[in-house]
């Protein structure tokens, strides 16, 4: 049966970087959006951009899709966006998907979620980028996108763009904790994951923040959009229906 997905891409990143996945998604008969949240379309002011802007933009989007019945799913930094979604379009969301994606708590910002190393990294390079970070490249070698050669490494390196900060220290504006919500829930898990160190997990110690959720997990690594966009989909296909 076909349905409606938004894939909400993770920092870094923009809408263009899930189309590979969607193309799988849609090969099954799927209507499938991917939108650019704001701070992350060029010419975006990164200084000024918070969470509460991507969120407000990714609702706008729906919105102004007339989209409904939706299997909303969030990479990573989308977890945090598509978190507002229930409270912010009721009625308008089927199932929430999180792909190795941040779940808050009312209250919490994604610093609050990863381990301190990050948090000092991302400190020190947006204060000398004018609020804006970057990932470095043995980040993103080792531990996102672990299971890619090296030029598949480089060339998708390329593809990112600086992250606006304030995303990751604004608070989530959540009424209620997720596991609060009467609403379908999944969290698909890759499991050669390292951009979170397995002693700090996705799952479980983010997922079942979810209360009542679907677990779906596959091999790969953070970054399986660009290195199996085919298993992504398929796995996504899985984390979505009823």
């Amino acid at each position: 049966m076909p349905d409606t997905y938004v894939l909400v891409h993770g920092a870094w990143h923009t809408g263009a970087e899930m189309e590979a996945t969607a193309t799988h998604l849609r090969a099954r008969g799927h209507t499938v959006h991917c939108p650019t949240l704001a701070g992350n379309n060029p010419g975006d002011d990164r200084a000024a951009t918070g969470l509460a802007d991507a969120v407000d933009s990714l609702a706008a989007f729906i919105e102004g899709q007339g989209l409904t019945d939706v299997r909303l799913v969030g990479h990573s930094y989308g977890g945090m966006v598509i978190s507002h979604m229930p409270a912010r379009l009721p009625g308008s969301i089927r199932r929430l998907v999180y792909w190795n994606a941040f779940v808050p708590q009312p209250g919490e910002c994604l610093n609050d979620l990863v381990p301190p190393h990050y948090r000092a990294l991302f400190d020190q390079v947006a204060a000398s980028s004018g609020n804006a970070v970057m990932l470095p490249y043995p980040i993103w070698r080792e531990a996102f996108i672990n299971d890619a050669d090296e030029a598949l490494a480089q060339s998708t390196y390329a593809l990112l763009n600086p992250h606006p900060y304030r995303t990751f220290t604004e608070p989530a504006q959540l009424p209620v904790p997720l596991a609060a919500l009467e609403l379908g829930k999944s969290y698909l898990n890759a499991q050669q994951d390292t951009a979170l160190p397995h002693s700090l997990p996705w799952h479980p110690r983010l997922s079942e923040r979810l209360g009542l959720f679907r677990l779906v997990e596959c091999p790969g690594s953070h970054e399986l959009c660009f290195s199996d966009p085919a298993s992504a989909a398929l796995h996504i296909g899985r984390a979505g229906r009823d």
